[in-house]
């Protein structure tokens, strides 16, 4: 029970309370499709990360391209153009989705199907503080640039939208395998970045209600 609870709760409670900080309501339908269509990534995630880097840890780096890419095709390809994503709050909402989308079900495979010396329990419990607030972190910092791209034209900000997650999960999965202070000092600051880019857009909306 505890397994399922640090495999599942974590991403959970992250999307909710984005969602929650989002004071115009997406729907429901799409909020759960953009979710799962996060979880299917992880299949052609899975398919590119066993091409490039096989059981080799120390190209586990390349991962932040695949998996970051793919959300992206994600947000670009079925969230860009719906008439439902009409303010930028929208682009952290749904990149959120999409990332602990994929998050969730990284963590089911990790914690259930594969074998690690530690218990699947001792498993779910470091990725609850680590791999999820870092994919939640990615997804959150997409859409933040993505919005510039979308909402005010800026070009040049697509390009950060993709490739500043690419490069902050690279960093991550590189930095799994170094002395665990700098692995903590560079999640730390990557969480306080997320914080300021979402509470920013939530300052910008609120006045844009009121």
């Amino acid at each position: 029970m505890a397994e399922i609870i640090f495999t599942f709760l974590p991403p959970i409670l992250i999307v909710f309370y984005i969602i929650y900080t989002d004071k115009l309501k997406e729907p429901i339908s799409l909020i759960i499709s953009t979710f799962c269509l996060g979880c299917l990534l992880i299949l052609p995630a899975g398919l590119l990360n066993e091409i490039l880097i096989g059981d080799n840890d120390n190209y586990s780096f390349i991962a932040g391209f695949t998996e970051e890419t793919l959300k992206f095709l994600a947000l670009f390809f079925y969230i860009k153009d719906r008439k439902e994503f009409d303010e930028p709050m929208d682009a952290i909402v749904y990149g959120c989705l999409i990332s602990l989308g994929f998050a969730t079900y990284e963590n089911y495979e990790y914690v259930f199907l594969h074998e690690f010396e530690m218990s699947g329990l001792s498993v779910a419990i470091i990725r609850s503080i680590s791999a999820i607030p870092l994919h939640a972190c990615c997804g959150i910092i997409m859409g933040y640039f993505f919005i510039y791209y979308h909402f005010e034209k800026r070009k040049i900000y697509l390009f950060y939208s993709l490739i500043i997650p690419i490069v902050i999960h690279a960093v991550y999965n590189y930095l799994t395998n170094s002395e665990e202070t700098y692995f903590n000092l560079y999640l730390v600051s990557i969480i306080i970045f997320t914080i300021f880019c979402h509470k920013k857009i939530q300052t910008q909306q609120k006045k844009s209600i009121h």
